[in-house]
């Protein structure tokens, strides 16, 4: 059997390999008790958008950067947080791109509540914990359109097209114009995931095909 993180992994994993989908089991990932939509936020002197992303072309961040040049009516900085991984990223030494590094959950969980808008461009994932994450600290969202993300997204979520940066900017206009809107569809849509059921499915799953 096979243990996956979203159901778009798992008919993936059956179609790559050639495995029955029937035994792979999909446990979602919870969302760690740091993130939470009390407490203090990153306290940062300028509002910003925020996005969560390991450093490499799969990311895409050059689309989001240029998506952020089309907001600067908005007057919000665009803070990346994140460790390095493959490729350059020159498009981030742009004035007014913050690099924050990679952070610790406790910072992530400050930098999502205290973020205007959480953008997740990425091209491709496994399931999108930053969409959660964001979620459950209350950040309005912004994500990538690809069907990768439709999990972590619900219906709590602006989606946009990650090749436009066209499409990207119309996102973010749309979720700080509905921000209180999705905040509340974020938070009831991030509830519903949680390291304990992660753990019950993995312990059915063992059970089912011992």
């Amino acid at each position: 059997m096979i243990f996956a993180n979203s159901a778009f992994t798992a008919d993936d994993t059956a179609v790559t390999l050639g495995f029955p989908r029937e035994r792979i089991v999909v446990a979602h990932p919870g969302i760690g008790t740091e993130y939470e939509p009390d407490g203090p936020d990153a306290g940062r002197d300028r509002p910003y958008m925020l996005t969560v992303a390991t450093l490499e072309p799969r990311k895409n961040l050059g689309t989001l950067v240029d998506a952020w040049a089309l907001l600067e009516d908005t007057g919000l900085a665009l803070a990346v947080a994140g460790g390095a991984g493959w490729g350059e990223q020159p498009q981030l030494d742009r004035r007014g791109v913050v690099r924050l590094g990679r952070v610790g959950d406790d910072e992530l969980a400050r930098l999502y509540r205290g973020a205007s808008v959480v953008v997740y461009p990425s091209r491709f994932e496994g399931f999108g914990m930053p969409i959660t994450e964001a979620m459950a600290c209350g950040a309005p969202i912004v994500a990538s359109a690809h069907a990768s993300l439709d999990e972590a997204s619900g219906d709590a979520a602006v989606r946009a097209d990650p090749e436009s940066a066209e499409a990207i900017a119309a996102g973010v206009r749309d979720a700080l114009a509905r921000a209180d809107e999705l905040r509340a569809k974020g938070l009831a849509h991030a509830a519903t995931f949680s390291w304990r059921r992660n753990g019950e499915l993995h312990v059915e799953g063992y059970r089912q095909f011992a």
